[in-house]
């Protein structure tokens, strides 16, 4: 299967410092092939490519937005069937329209099924956020809303008002887009990409929980083996029952009564993800380790709802990152590494989502 990523964004936003991060730290090794427009700044020079290993094919044709239909998706399935990659990547011209790009991609993977989509991300320069929303609006509205990540660059020159300003204009045109908000340096071109493939705080934290589940189960179910040997009919009885003791087990589960911190839900629980809902938020906002300490007690209360599981990196307001996971009762707060932005999730029932956001401020 070939990968398909789009990086899309204005001249000047810092598209050809990215793709080279990326082809350095996370890239490295794969067979890629990149694609780019002739159109405006040739955007990475060839001799850096060779070195790469990385062939470049040039598009003859200009402007992707202008030949969509015909030569982009040829010269996609040419590139493909030629060089057979691991991964392709396509730098769209500075004035095309990403959701454009993102349907030749798509219509021409629907024709050949080694190709997918597997990422379309914008990059933008957080210090014209603003200006360019009111100079270029639906070019560059459009680039900010089809994005499934926004990768800002130069973040590291506003303030953190400003950055927390040019953040929320952003969302207004993107609920949904990861928003990455840390200076490049001081991130992984493999943190980079888990933000352009979008992996969830709240799919990690229930894959987590869910392993932990089924390690719970194979255990009670070892234990136990002996004893219900005989007891075919007690069983069966128990599951079909199963639908009917969901408040109960609710109740279990918050009664605080299993001894292991790692006993993320009761064994009557076979599908963790359907019973517990999740609250996730990402923010550039900074905390200090008091203020993550005492929202943590906070989520003891009840107010919040029944809160099983909270995990979460975050800036501090001293410039160190914080990290820190929560069951009831135990909080575990540590220095962090740099995320490519505050990332927060909270898993549990009966969640009380406003009262949650204004509890972290937000």
């Amino acid at each position: 299967m070939t990968k398909i990523d789009i990086i899309s964004g204005f001249l000047g936003a810092g598209k050809t410092t990215l793709i080279k991060k990326l082809l350095s730290e996370a890239f490295a090794g794969e067979k890629l092939v990149l694609i780019e427009n002739e159109f405006g700044e040739i955007s990475i020079d060839g001799g850096f490519l060779k070195e790469s290993g990385v062939e470049i094919s040039e598009m003859s044709s200009g402007c992707i937005c202008c030949s969509l239909v015909g030569d982009f998706n040829k010269a996609l399935q040419e590139v493909y069937e030629r060089f057979q990659p691991h991964r392709i990547l396509i730098e769209p011209s500075g004035v095309g329209k990403l959701s454009d790009v993102i349907v030749a991609v798509e219509n021409t993977a629907a024709q050949v099924p080694g190709l997918e989509l597997n990422s379309f991300v914008t990059v933008a320069d957080a210090s014209k956020v603003k200006v360019y929303m009111k100079n270029f609006g639906e070019f560059y509205n459009n680039q900010i809303s089809a994005a499934g990540a926004i990768i800002l660059s130069r973040t590291q020159k506003l303030s953190q008002e400003k950055l927390e300003s040019a953040v929320a204009m952003l969302r207004e045109k993107n609920p949904d887009a990861a928003i990455l908000t840390t200076p490049w340096e001081d991130l992984d071109g493999k943190t980079i990409l888990n933000a352009m493939e979008k992996v969830s705080l709240a799919q990690e934290l229930l894959e987590k929980m869910q392993q932990e589940h089924a390690l719970h189960e194979a255990e009670h179910a070892h234990e136990h083996e002996h004893e219900h040997e005989h007891d075919h009919d007690h069983d069966h009885g128990h599951d079909h029952d199963h639908g009917h003791d969901h408040d109960h087990d609710h109740d279990h589960d918050h009664g605080h009564e299993c001894d292991d911190p790692n006993c993320s839900c009761h064994h009557h629980h076979h599908h963790a993800d359907e019973i517990f809902s999740s609250w996730g938020r990402e923010t550039p906002k900074a905390f200090t380790r008091e203020d993550i300490s005492q929202i943590l007690t906070a989520l003891d209360s009840g107010e919040y709802g029944k809160i099983l599981r909270a995990k979460g990196i975050v800036n501090g307001k001293d410039g160190q990152w914080i990290e820190f996971d929560y069951v009831p009762e135990e909080q575990d707060i540590r220095p962090g590494h740099p995320d490519y932005t505050g990332r927060l999730c909270v898993i549990g029932a009966e969640l009380n989502e406003g009262a949650l956001g204004g509890l972290f401020g937000l």
